[in-house]
C-alpha cells in the first residue's frame, strides 16, 4: 500500500515546466474529443462552404481559409485558458460578462441584422461580432461566482441577484429576437439552481416564468408564431431550409453519398453554419453523424462526471454551467435539423463556420478544461484561488 501511494505521488508530481504541469493536469480525453471536433469541422467546411463562396463571387476556399483562421485562434484560446488559475478565471469572467452584457444591451441602437430580421450582430468591416455568444459563458461563470459566494457566511444573495440578471438577459435576447439563445441562458441558470440545492418552490416559480414568457412571446411575436406553427404543422414547406435538411439526412443513409457528392449545400444558405449536420449526414451518412453526436455527449458527460466530487462550489457550479451550455447547444442544433425542435438558428460548436461562435466556444471549453483539470488541494487555501 505504501509503495502504491508513493508511486502515485511520483507520477502526479509536477514536472517543473508550465507546459509539463499543464499536460499532467489536463483531461486528455476531453482535449482529444475537442480536437476531433475541430478536425471534423474542417472536413465539413471543405464540403459545405465552397458553394456559398461561388454564389457570393468569392474564391472557392474563401470560407475554408477563414474557418481555419478562426479554428487556429480558438485552439490558442483553449490552451491559454486551460492553464489559467481559478482567480484569473473568476476575474476574467466578470470582465467578459460586463462587456458582453453592455454590448448586447446596445444592439438595438448600434447593431445590424444583415437582412436576416434579427438584430444580433455588430458589423466591424471585414468581420462581424455576435455579443450574445460571449454573454453565455460570461454569465455562466459570473452567476457561479455569485451563487458560490452566497454559500459563504455573510455572502451576497446570489440566487436573487442572478435571477434578476437572467431575466434581463432573456428580455434582451427575446427583443432581438433570439429566443433560442434566451432559452439556453435560462437552462444554464436552471442547472445551477438544481446544483446549488435551490428549494422546490423556486424551481416551480422558474418553470412558471418560462411557461408564461413563452406564451406571451407566441401571442405577441409573429417571428415566434411562424416558427412554432411551422414546427407543429403536419407538413413542411418544401422550399424551406428544414425541408432541404431533412431530405439530405434521408438521402445520406448509413454511409452517405461520398465526399463532395452531396447536393443540399447548393440549396441551403446556412449549410455551413446552422445546418452543417445535414451536409455531414448526406455526404458521410449516419455513421459519421452518430460519431459527431457521440463526441458532444462524451465531452459533456465526462466533464459533469469529473465535477461530481468537486468540493469548491465555484468550480462545481461554473463547470456544470459550461458543460450544460456546450452540450445543450449541440443538442438544439441537432434537434432543429431533424425537426425535433422548432427552428432556433444555433451553431454547432467547433464544427459550424463563424468567428464569434468559434471563439466563444473556445472560451467555454478552455475554461471547462481548467475547471476539470487535476489539482492538488490545500486545505488552508481559499476556495476558487487555486
Amino acid at each position: 500500500m505504501t509503495e502504491l501511494t508513493f508511486r502515485s505521488m511520483i507520477m502526479s508530481r509536477p514536472s517543473g515546466s508550465v507546459i509539463g504541469n499543464w499536460w499532467h493536469a489536463i483531461d486528455k480525453w476531453i482535449l482529444g474529443a475537442v480536437l476531433a471536433l475541430f478536425a471534423t469541422g474542417l472536413v465539413l467546411g471543405l464540403a459545405a462552404s465552397p458553394p456559398l463562396a461561388e454564389k457570393n463571387g468569392l474564391w472557392t476556399y474563401h470560407y475554408v481559409v477563414r474557418h481555419v483562421i478562426f479554428a487556429t485562434m480558438a485552439l490558442g484560446v483553449i490552451v491559454v485558458l486551460s492553464m489559467a488559475s481559478m482567480l484569473a478565471i473568476r476575474r476574467g469572467a466578470l470582465v467578459l460578462f460586463i462587456v458582453a452584457f453592455a454590448a448586447t444591451a446596445a444592439l438595438p441602437w448600434l447593431g445590424t441584422d444583415f437582412g436576416k430580421g434579427a438584430t444580433r450582430w455588430y458589423s466591424l468591416g471585414v468581420i462581424s461580432l455576435q455579443p450574445s455568444e460571449f454573454l453565455k459563458p460570461g454569465f455562466a461563470l459570473a452567476a457561479a461566482w455569485l451563487m458560490a459566494g452566497s454559500l459563504e457566511r455573510h455572502g451576497p444573495p446570489g440566487r436573487t441577484i442572478t435571477a434578476a440578471i437572467v431575466v434581463c438577459i432573456a428580455i434582451m435576447l427575446a427583443l432581438q429576437p433570439d429566443f433560442g439563445q434566451a432559452m439556453l441562458v435560462l437552462s444554464v441558470w436552471a442547472a445551477k439552481l438544481i446544483i446549488s440545492g435551490a428549494p422546490v418552490l423556486l424551481l416551480v416559480g422558474f418553470a412558471a416564468f418560462v411557461g408564461i414568457g413563452g406564451t406571451l412571446a407566441y401571442l405577441n411575436s409573429e417571428h415566434v408564431q411562424r416558427r412554432i406553427d411551422g414546427y407543429l404543422a403536419e407538413g413542411v414547406d418544401p422550399h424551406s431550409q428544414l425541408a432541404y435538411a431533412q431530405a439530405a439526412i434521408r438521402e445520406g443513409g448509413f454511409f452517405g453519398a461520398g465526399a463532395a457528392q452531396g447536393q443540399v449545400k447548393w440549396a441551403l444558405p446556412d449549410a455551413h453554419t446552422d445546418f452543417i449536420i445535414a451536409v455531414a449526414a448526406e455526404e458521410f451518412g449516419l455513421v459519421l453523424t452518430i460519431c459527431i453526436i457521440g463526441l458532444y455527449l462524451f465531452i459533456t458527460l465526462r466533464a459533469l462526471s469529473k465535477l461530481l466530487d468537486e468540493r469548491d462550489p465555484f468550480i462545481r457550479l461554473g463547470g456544470t454551467g459550461l458543460a450544460v451550455l456546450f452540450g445543450l447547444q449541440a443538442f438544439v442544433n441537432f434537434g432543429v435539423a431533424t425537426r425535433l425542435l422548432p427552428a432556433k438558428g444555433m451553431t454547432l460548436p467547433f464544427i459550424s463556420y463563424g468567428g464569434s461562435s468559434m471563439i466563444a466556444g473556445a472560451i467555454v471549453m478552455g475554461t471547462l478544461l481548467a475547471l476539470t483539470r487535476t489539482r492538488s488541494y490545500d486545505p488552508t487555501a481559499r476556495p476558487g484561488i487555486r
